[in-house]
């Protein structure tokens, strides 16, 4: 595993058959607007869950757990890969970051609609054992303006800034792999986009 954030699913985790809900797969590359759109989705349809993800990273400023993420240590997280608790798995930028399989089972089960917010090699993962995940892309619109975006945060250095251009470049090369590409220009337009995706498969 090396910091690309190579996503790895569980090795003795079964393959999921069918579901109740609908799993909405949302993936952008880092400073696209992803996290923003998804608290709009979360706020205008109440009833559907989020998939909150496992890091062993420290908490940023304003960050919550068990809503932004929930935060482990690095033992308790390879002890839940060796029992088998992930869906997939990755290691990014030097930490851990993990997506609960019971959740996810039960939610589904249940009839819950989920929203998980992941990247391209997870995404793969997961789709290897929930065949019916709907995925969508989230663009920003230009490398530009994505640069911009990562610099206003305020929370990294210019070399970090700079890997995750890189990254984000890599990512959005996979785009035409997802059902559903979004271009986050303007917010309120993306976020009706979005909303208008959904809609559709739960009414479907």
């Amino acid at each position: 595993m090396n910091d690309q954030g190579i996503s790895q699913a569980c090795s003795n985790h079964k393959e999921k058959i069918c579901c109740n809900g609908n799993l909405f797969i949302i993936s952008a590359p880092s400073g696209a607007g992803k996290t923003t759109l998804c608290r709009a989705v979360l706020d205008r349809i109440p009833n559907m869950l989020y998939s909150v993800s496992y890091t062993t990273r420290k908490p940023r400023k304003g960050e919550r757990n068990e809503i932004d993420y929930y935060f482990i240590t690095e033992n308790d997280f390879k002890n839940r890969i060796k029992n088998g608790k992930w869906a997939e798995w990755a290691k990014v930028y030097g930490n851990y970051y993990g997506t609960s399989s019971e959740f996810i089972d039960k939610s589904l089960a249940s009839g819950r609609d989920i929203l998980l917010d992941i990247d391209f090699q997870g995404t793969l993962q997961i789709l290897d054992q929930y065949h019916d995940g709907i995925t969508i892309f989230i663009m920003p619109p230009s490398s530009d303006i994505l640069k911009l975006r990562l610099e206003s945060r305020g929370t990294d250095s210019k070399h970090v800034i700079s890997r995750r251009i890189e990254v984000a470049n890599k990512e959005m090369e996979n785009k035409d792999f997802y059902r559903h590409v979004i271009i986050n220009d303007k917010l309120s337009v993306a976020v009706a986009d979005l909303i208008s995706v959904i809609a559709k498969y739960r009414t479907g």
